[in-house]
C-alpha cells in the first residue's frame, strides 16, 4: 500500500466518503496490480495539488469485500468519483494524468 494515501475499509466508509465535506476520488486497488502501483504516482501528486478541496481515498479490493461489491467494482484500478454522498461517475483502467484532470473537471465542476 502506498504511503500517505487515505485508505478507507468497509467500517469507515461513510465516514471517511459519504459524509466527506470535500468531493472524494476513490481508487479501488489491490496491491498485487500493476497498473494500480502505476497510478501512485500521479495520486500523490494529485492529492498534494487538491488538498483541501479534494480528498483521495484508497479501497484495497482484497479487504474491502462489501464495498467494492456494493460499487460493483469488477476491474482494478477503478476510480470512482463522489461528490455529496454520492456516484457522480467513474473511469476504469490506468489513466494518463490528462485524463485524470479531465474527470476531475467532469465530475466536479461546479
Amino acid at each position: 500500500m502506498q504511503p500517505g494515501l487515505d485508505t478507507v475499509s468497509d467500517q469507515d466508509f461513510d465516514t471517511k466518503v459519504r459524509h466527506s465535506p470535500v468531493p472524494v476520488v476513490l481508487d479501488f486497488y489491490a496491491d498485487w496490480c500493476g497498473p494500480c502501483r502505476q497510478a501512485d504516482e500521479l495520486l500523490q501528486a494529485l492529492r498534494a495539488e487538491f488538498a483541501g478541496k479534494v480528498s483521495f481515498v484508497r479501497v484495497n479490493v482484497d479487504d474491502s469485500e462489501n464495498t467494492t461489491e456494493s460499487f460493483g467494482v469488477h476491474a482494478i484500478p477503478t476510480f470512482i468519483f463522489i461528490e455529496n454522498g454520492q456516484e457522480r461517475g467513474r473511469q476504469v483502467g490506468l489513466l494518463a494524468e490528462a485524463e485524470f484532470r479531465n474527470a476531475l473537471r467532469k465530475y466536479f465542476s461546479p
